[in-house]
């Protein structure tokens, strides 16, 4: 079979919107140029869509044209390597998916244990967010919890008040088990975010929160204007 004509075979049986490279035929084409010839031909032809340099997609048509494969395709290569876990979505990502704003962002924020330098992708700028504890994909959701909390203020569409009387809802949907987990993931976060953690918990009624209570100055005072209007112990946690 000719190497187009095995390219052209393989990208008919992927699902749309999957996001491939020349490395995803070189098992059964052993000529990287020629498969990378093919791929751009393809490109130019309208059986494929270039995202960035090396990276193609296959489009999903619609009356409203082509549409973007999902987030998690566009960075798939930088959250998991070698079968690893190396980073998660974040940030802008999932904001809109934890309902604590309807907007969606061009934006793709990936916690990883290395900052790297921000890097674009067709429309999507994608940047880096210092993640201090071991990433796991278990830990993952608590991660994004964590990390939303951190940068509550700059959720758009939204303030604190509303944002914590979300997080308030998706702390009920925690497991014990789960909690515990995020308040010792959180003793690596900075101190407003163990407060904030804090008080929520304890608006919840989940008293285990003494290493998050000892880990802060007693004497710092965390802005967070508004919160006080959803939580009721924010004095406590020295929250203003």
């Amino acid at each position: 079979m000719k190497t187009t004509d095995y390219i052209s075979l393989t990208i008919d049986r992927m699902p749309k919107g999957f996001v491939f490279t020349y490395n995803d035929f070189i098992s059964e084409v052993n000529q990287k140029q020629a498969i990378i010839k093919a791929l751009n031909r393809m490109a130019v032809s309208g059986k494929i869509e270039k995202l960035a340099k090396g990276k193609y997609y296959k489009p999903e048509n619609t009356p409203f044209g082509n549409l973007q494969p999902n987030q998690a395709q566009v960075v798939k290569d930088l959250l998991e390597e070698n079968g690893k876990i190396i980073g998660y979505l974040t940030g802008y990502s999932i904001y809109n998916q934890f309902g604590l704003t309807t907007q969606v962002s061009n934006t793709i924020q990936i916690g990883k244990n290395q900052l790297r330098p921000s890097l674009k992708r067709d429309r999507y700028t994608i940047s880096f967010i210092l993640q201090k504890n071991i990433i796991t994909k278990e830990n993952v959701p608590l991660f994004q919890i964590l990390d939303a909390i951190r940068y509550i203020k700059k959720i758009p569409d939204t303030n604190v008040e509303l944002a914590c009387k979300r997080f308030l809802a998706i702390f009920c949907t925690l497991s014990d088990k789960d909690k515990n987990t995020l308040i010792r993931l959180a003793l690596k976060y900075p101190p407003s975010t163990r407060a904030l953690t804090g008080a929520l918990l304890e608006q919840i009624a989940f008293e285990s929160t003494d290493s998050l209570l000892k880990s802060l100055n007693p004497i710092t005072k965390y802005k967070l204007s508004g919160a006080s209007k959803a939580l009721m112990a924010t004095s406590k946690w020295n929250i203003v």
